[in-house]
């Protein structure tokens, strides 16, 4: 028999569902890997709270999350998500993802809390290792000019 794959909500249904791909993708992570920043915007709920892992205060709000959401996108390279966890049933979400920042390779976690519409209404990302994580601190930093301007825009 063939080794079965797919993601931690395939594995326990098992008995039912014999894919070696997951059926059930979350919509921010389609988004994402399509680099389709209105789609990305669309799921983001208009209180989102940002969590950074390189800020000590959370980011509030749609246009400033999307905002960086963008940054991130113009700094990472080589990003794709290798792991989610939770059901479509549930509003809890983690989508693990490599990406590179310059020379430095970072594995990192979206956390994602769905409001009662579907929308993302709290992102929380945690990143390692730490020299990545100042990678990309520094990175970022050189992005937040251009965001604020498209926030004001």
């Amino acid at each position: 028999m063939d080794t079965i794959q797919g993601c931690d909500y395939c594995r326990p249904h098992l008995f039912t569902k014999l894919t070696k791909e997951c059926p059930v993708t979350h919509p921010f992570r389609t988004a994402v890997e399509a680099d389709d920043h209105e789609a990305i915007e669309a799921l983001l709920a208009e209180d989102v709270v940002f969590t950074s892992p390189v800020a000590f205060r959370p980011y509030h709000g749609k246009a400033l999350t999307a905002a960086i959401l963008r940054g991130v996108s113009r700094v990472f390279e080589d990003f794709r998500y290798v792991r989610e966890i939770g059901g479509p049933d549930e509003r809890d979400h983690a989508l693990v993802f490599t990406a590179r920042v310059g020379d430095r390779e970072i594995t990192g976690c979206d956390f994602l809390h769905l409001d009662e519409q579907g929308r993302v209404d709290d992102l929380m990302v945690m990143v390692r290792p730490m020299s990545a994580a100042q990678a990309l601190a520094v990175a970022m930093g050189e992005q937040f000019e251009r965001i604020s301007r498209e926030v004001e825009v």
